[in-house]
C-alpha cells in the first residue's frame, strides 16, 4: 500500500508568534499590528533626530530654524535695556493729557473765576523766509561795446543768490548776438523788444524801460524793480541790499564825468536809513528835485498794478517821461512814485558805502562786428617768420 507524506509548509522562523500561534491567527494579527505601529512610532523619532532622514522632509529644518529666531526676537524685544527717566515724577497709570514743555502755563483770576492760560513759548529755530524777487531792467543796443557790457553785468548776476529775472529790452528788433549771449547766461532772463521808432528819440533808454515796466505791470511780477544799464559796474552787495527796501530805496552812486577828468557823487545823504539831504556837483541839476542816478534807486514793483496799496495820487501809469530835457526822467519817475523823502529809505544804512559806478567808456566810431567775429583777416603788423 502506497502512503503518501504531505510536505510541510515553511515556518516563518524570523517571526516569532506568542503561545505557538498560527501565522493566521487572531493573536498573532493583533500582536502584529502592534508592533507595525511601534515601529512607525520609532521611524518618526529618528526621522526628527537623523540627518539623512532630514533629506525626505526639506520644510521641517526652516520650519524650526524660523520658530528660534522669532522666540529670541521676541524675548529681545520684551528686554527692557535702558531706563526711561520721569522728569516730572508723574503716575504711569495716570492717563491726565499735559500741555507739551513748550507751553507756559500760569493761573489767572477775573472776577473771583480762576482760570488756566497757556502761552505758547517762541521755537528756538529760523523760519525759511522766501527771498524777494529782483527785477533787473537793462535796455541795450547794438554797438561796439555791447557784448563786453552784457557779459560783464550777466557774471555779476549769476552770482546774485536767486530768485532774479533779467529783463534785457532792444529796440526795433531783437539782435541775434543779444540773444545768444542771454542763451548762455544761465541767468533767468526775458528778451524784450520796443516797438517805437528809435530813429527820432533822442534818449532812447525811456521807451525802452517803459516797455519793461508795461510787462512787470501786465504780469503783475512782484518783486524789486531796478534799473541796471549795460554800462555800468555793480557790486554783488548792491543786489543784496535791494531786498530790504520796503516801498522805495535809493542810494549815492559814484560816477565819472563825461570829460573824464574828475568823478562825481550823486546821491541822498542819509542818517541812518533817513534821507535828509543830496549830493549833487552840477549846477544845472540844482532844480531837479530829487538828485539821483537811473542806477541809483529801486522801488517795489507792486507801486505799478497795485496802486492803491501805495495811497498813490496818481491814476495814470507810472512811466518815464520824453518830454523833459535830459537830467530830468529821474526826478519826474520818482516823484510819480514818492511823495518826498519820507517814503524813501536809504540803502545802506548811512548811504556810507558806494554799491555801483556809473561810467562814460564807449568806443566811438568802431564798427560793430556781426556776429562778433570778424568777417576778414586784420592786418599783421608783425608778420611771423
Amino acid at each position: 500500500m502506497a502512503s503518501i507524506r504531505r510536505t510541510l509548509s515553511p515556518l516563518y522562523h524570523d517571526r516569532p508568534f506568542d503561545n505557538g500561534g498560527a501565522p493566521f491567527s487572531p493573536s498573532s494579527i493583533s500582536s502584529r499590528t502592534s508592533k507595525h505601529n511601534s515601529s512607525q512610532f520609532l521611524s518618526f523619532l529618528t526621522a526628527t533626530t537623523d540627518p539623512k532622514s532630514s533629506r525626505r522632509s526639506p520644510w521641517r529644518r526652516p520650519f524650526y530654524q524660523f520658530l528660534a529666531f522669532f522666540l529670541i526676537g521676541f524675548l529681545l524685544g520684551m528686554t527692557p535695556f535702558g531706563q526711561i527717566d520721569d522728569v516730572n515724577g508723574t503716575d504711569r497709570s495716570n492717563f491726565e493729557i499735559k500741555p507739551p514743555n513748550n507751553v507756559k502755563r500760569e493761573e489767572v483770576g477775573v472776577d473771583g473765576v480762576s482760570f488756566v492760560a497757556e502761552e505758547k513759548k517762541k521755537e528756538d529755530f529760523d523760519l525759511v523766509v522766501p527771498r524777494k524777487l529782483v527785477i533787473v531792467v537793462t535796455p541795450t543796443y547794438n554797438r561796439a561795446m555791447q557784448g563786453y557790457y552784457l557779459n560783464r553785468v550777466a557774471q555779476t548776476l549769476r552770482l546774485v543768490d536767486p530768485p532774479v529775472l533779467w529783463i534785457v529790452v532792444e529796440g526795433n528788433a531783437a539782435s541775434f548776438e543779444t540773444s545768444e549771449i542771454l542763451r548762455k547766461t544761465g541767468v533767468m532772463y526775458r528778451h524784450l523788444v520796443c516797438k517805437r521808432n528809435m530813429t527820432s528819440i533822442k534818449d532812447r533808454g525811456v521807451h525802452q524801460r517803459n516797455t519793461a515796466l508795461e510787462h512787470i505791470e501786465l504780469h503783475k511780477l512782484d518783486g524789486i524793480v531796478y534799473f541796471a544799464d549795460d554800462d555800468n559796474v555793480y557790486s554783488l552787495e548792491l543786489f543784496e541790499s535791494l531786498r530790504e527796501i520796503r516801498r522805495f530805496g535809493t542810494w549815492p552812486v559814484a560816477m565819472l564825468a563825461p570829460s573824464k577828468n574828475k568823478a562825481i557823487l550823486e546821491g541822498p545823504v542819509c542818517n541812518g536809513s533817513q534821507v535828509i539831504g543830496w549830493h549833487t556837483n552840477e549846477k544845472s541839476k540844482r532844480l531837479r528835485r530829487f538828485h539821483v542816478d537811473m542806477s541809483g534807486f529801486a522801488f517795489n514793483s507792486t507801486i505799478l498794478w497795485d496802486p492803491k496799496r501805495w495811497k498813490r495820487p496818481f491814476t495814470h501809469p507810472t512811466r518815464q517821461l520824453d518830454t523833459v530835457r535830459e537830467g530830468f526822467q529821474e526826478t519826474t519817475f520818482i516823484e510819480q512814485v514818492v511823495a518826498d523823502e519820507s517814503d524813501m529809505e536809504g540803502v545802506p544804512s548811512a548811504c556810507s558805502r558806494i554799491l555801483n559806478w556809473h561810467l562814460h567808456l564807449d568806443a566811438l566810431d568802431v564798427p560793430y562786428p556781426q556776429g562778433w567775429v570778424m568777417q576778414k583777416n586784420l592786418e599783421a603788423v608783425i608778420t611771423v617768420r
